[in-house]
């Protein structure tokens, strides 16, 4: 009886960067105990908890998190097919569909690059308590998603980025203080930089490259 109460205490205090934080340092473990491959459905339902962020930002984020969200639901279902990562880039490379459009390799492209994009948001929103939501991802989309996206899409967000939350009603919107997300934005961006390494290499072992 004590363990349940525990347990459903526990799950009260969950919060959704809690929640990711938990899933990609479980991912990041695997990767730390010499695990070779990601099992896909592992990783897309990690990956699923991140849309929920997308979801915070608002209207900025719009095509970023339509686009995200799109591609991990593909993964997902080709995670009946496919037990690994390695596995649906296989086939591509087989089927010389890597880069073709709707192909699950480009799917785990995009998906890695919206990763990528919240990796940047927390570093720039944890560099300084005086920079604004909009600083930091504005930095952080330059850096990540801008480079692979049209004059028009660019235009969006750049518009976007004015309808922001504040900082203080992000944190809000997500159940967080100051000091929670601290600490859950740091988990995130350590555990996400390996599994978005290990992504890279599976495209670099295959000759593929990563600017696209």
């Amino acid at each position: 009886m004590q363990m349940q109460m525990q347990m459903a205490y526990e799950e009260m205090q969950m919060t959704p960067l809690s929640a990711i934080a938990d899933a990609f340092e479980e991912l990041a473990d695997k990767l730390d105990n010499g695990k070779k491959e990601f099992r896909l459905k592992a990783f897309c339902d990690a990956c699923d908890l991140v849309s929920v962020l997308f979801n915070s930002l608002g209207i900025a984020f719009k095509f970023a998190e339509m686009e995200y969200c799109a591609k991990v639901r593909g993964l997902s279902e080709a995670s009946k097919r496919y037990d690994t990562l390695d596995n649906i880039l296989d086939v591509d490379v087989q089927n010389d569909t890597v880069k073709s459009p709707g192909s699950l390799s480009r799917n785990l492209r995009r998906v890695r690059q919206g990763l990528d994009l919240i990796r940047a948001l927390f570093e720039q929103f944890l560099s300084s308590y005086e920079s604004s939501l909009r600083e930091a991802a504005s930095l952080a989309y330059s850096q990540t998603c801008a480079p692979y996206h049209s004059w028009a899409v660019r235009a969006a967000v750049s518009a976007g980025m004015y309808t922001l939350p504040s900082r203080d009603q992000l944190l809000e919107n997500l159940h967080e203080t100051d000091e929670s997300a601290e600490d859950r934005m740091k988990r995130y961006v350590m555990a996400a930089h390996p599994v978005i390494q290990y992504i890279d290499k599976l495209y670099i072992s295959r000759n593929i490259s990563l600017d696209w």
